[in-house]
């Protein structure tokens, strides 16, 4: 009885011992059920990753699978990963469904987004699906962002709770940005419009951009403003990129001008016609319902980081 006893003792203990080793993640996911929206991602092809895309650092922690159709990247403690468009786009309707990491992932950034700053480094544009990890009280965060013709001060960022646990299934993260307006998209439902009118002009992108889908340590400002930095005793961390869509007017560097413009319209531009020119009712319901429930943070509303509230703002 006694050596039963002590079994039973040493078994219960390891158990505890295993138990204290597996990272606790609490769901807090809002698991609402959304709105119904036209399905944007199915009015274009995928592309092959590795047609479209270039593997720009950290190659060792880069997995292409199903000949191109899907990518899995990774972060661990000798490196991040991150795939570059091999064309730059001024313009166009930009998508993937994504996978997340599951676990304790603190200081994690998986990025969807769009970039110019190796060719403007003082005076970069860029439109941001950013990913932020969680740690075991909160849920992953999407942030959105937009720079135009400045640094990174000149920042617009917005931050949302998902309806969902992204890291069962991909679901898909996608932008549009044409002359009319920038939009964000989570499983085809908006959930920010940036418009181009005179009041966001300044800060409208406007130069050509690569496409990016990277994995990276953000342990600084990332998860409680760089509370909780990225814990690699649970690495590698792994992000899976699938049904890219990168359907966008391609910037020719041999010409003067992008061929895309507010004056100039044209037919290679697939985001420009009336159909993106604007938000349905449809589209706009839904954008209502997921700012309403699931934002939790808007620019607009930091009076702390803003004395005076940009001019959109007001």
């Amino acid at each position: 009885m006694a050596l039963l006893q002590g079994k039973c003792l040493l078994l219960s203990r390891l158990l505890m011992l295993l138990s204290s080793m597996t990272p606790s993640v609490s769901s807090h996911s809002r698991h609402y059920t959304a709105p119904s929206v036209t399905r944007l991602t199915d009015l274009f092809s995928h592309v092959s990753i590795d047609q479209a895309f270039n593997k720009v650092f950290g190659a060792s922690n880069i997995q292409l699978m199903s000949n191109g159709s899907s990518a899995y990247i990774s972060l661990n403690k000798t490196s991040g990963s991150g795939l570059a468009s091999r064309n730059k786009y001024y313009y166009g309707f930009f998508s993937a469904a994504i996978k997340l990491p599951a676990g304790l992932t603190s200081g994690v950034v998986v990025a969807f987004y769009m970039s110019n700053a190796e060719t403007f480094p003082h005076n970069h544009d860029e439109i941001d699906i950013e990913l932020l990890g969680h740690d075991k009280r909160n849920d992953w965060v999407l942030q959105t962002n937009i720079y135009a013709n400045g640094s990174v001060s000149t920042g617009r960022e917005e931050k949302f709770y998902l309806w969902f646990d992204p890291t069962q299934q991909h679901h898909y993260y996608s932008i549009i940005w044409n002359s009319h307006h920038i939009v964000f998209l989570v499983d085809n439902i908006p959930v920010r419009e940036f418009p181009n009118n005179g009041a966001f002009s300044s800060t409208f992108p406007s130069k050509p951009m690569s496409l990016y889908a990277t994995i990276w340590d953000g342990s600084e400002w990332a998860t409680h403003g760089g509370k909780y930095p990225v814990n690699y005793r649970y690495a590698p961390y792994v992000a899976s990129f699938a049904d890219m869509e990168v359907e966008g007017c391609v910037s020719d560097p041999r010409l003067p001008s992008p061929p895309c413009s507010k004056k100039n319209p044209s037919s290679v531009d697939p985001v420009e016609g009336q159909g993106f020119a604007a938000l349905s009712e449809q589209q706009l319901s839904a954008m209502k319902w997921a700012r309403s429930k699931l934002m939790f943070y808007s620019y607009c509303k930091d009076t702390t980081r803003f004395k005076v509230l940009p001019p959109e703002c007001r």
